[in-house]
């Protein structure tokens, strides 16, 4: 695969991580790979403590021109010099953020397994359209995504569309030819070197 037609990568933080050791370790990712964005998705509800994490990722992220983005905290977009959001309730809002954040921010829409939605997103306005779980996964409700979305995604959709969620190197290799990013996050952070884990996964790629 030529490296124009290779999905980029897009890095998803753990929802809990350690603000002592987490940004060294993104660090250590995105110095070894060819990263295109990051995205804030911790799970905490604390204002102080979600926007701690976003200046220290953001200072890492920026440093590698590697845009970061925020899951959900709309307000905390511009607050905190961010690229932009990431939301999980699919077409719903990517209308009135577009006005609300202007051209240049980013919005990146999660609409599950649901081809209808992501239309909805990406006429919306939506920067992306991310669509998940791609691979098995005991959590949720067993709804898995049909990887013929994503071929028919490519062949009729100009908006990028992200492949992610219990991700492995042979649905790399399947989905490869058909998406623009690749949503990564669980699959690495749980392992001792999170860049040769990153590596594994896309060496289907070449």
């Amino acid at each position: 695969m030529s490296d124009a037609d290779r999905p980029q990568i897009y890095l998803i933080t753990p929802p809990e991580f350690d603000l002592d050791s987490f940004p060294d370790r993104l660090a250590s990712v995105l110095d070894a790979e060819s990263v295109a964005c990051v995205r804030l998705a911790l799970a905490s509800r604390d204002e102080d403590r979600v926007a701690r994490a976003a200046d220290a990722l953001r200072e890492i992220a920026h440093a590698r021109d590697v845009a970061l983005v925020i899951e959900k905290h709309v307000l905390l977009v511009e607050r905190l010099g961010l690229d932009g959001v990431h939301l999980t309730d699919g077409a719903r809002n990517v209308r009135k953020l577009r006005k609300d954040l202007g051209e240049d921010a980013i919005i990146g829409a999660f609409c599950g397994a649901t081809r209808h939605e992501g239309i909805g997103a990406a006429e919306a306005g939506a920067d992306y359209v991310a669509f998940g779980p791609a691979g098995e996964t005991p959590l949720g409700d067993g709804t898995r995504v049909d990887p013929d979305l994503f071929q028919w995604w490519s062949e009729m959709i100009e908006v990028p569309v992200v492949a992610e969620g219990a991700l492995t190197a042979a649905l790399v290799e399947k989905l490869g030819p058909f998406t623009d990013f690749f949503g990564l996050g669980e699959e690495i952070w749980g392992t001792g070197d999170p860049a040769a884990a990153l590596r594994a996964l896309l060496a289907p790629l070449g």
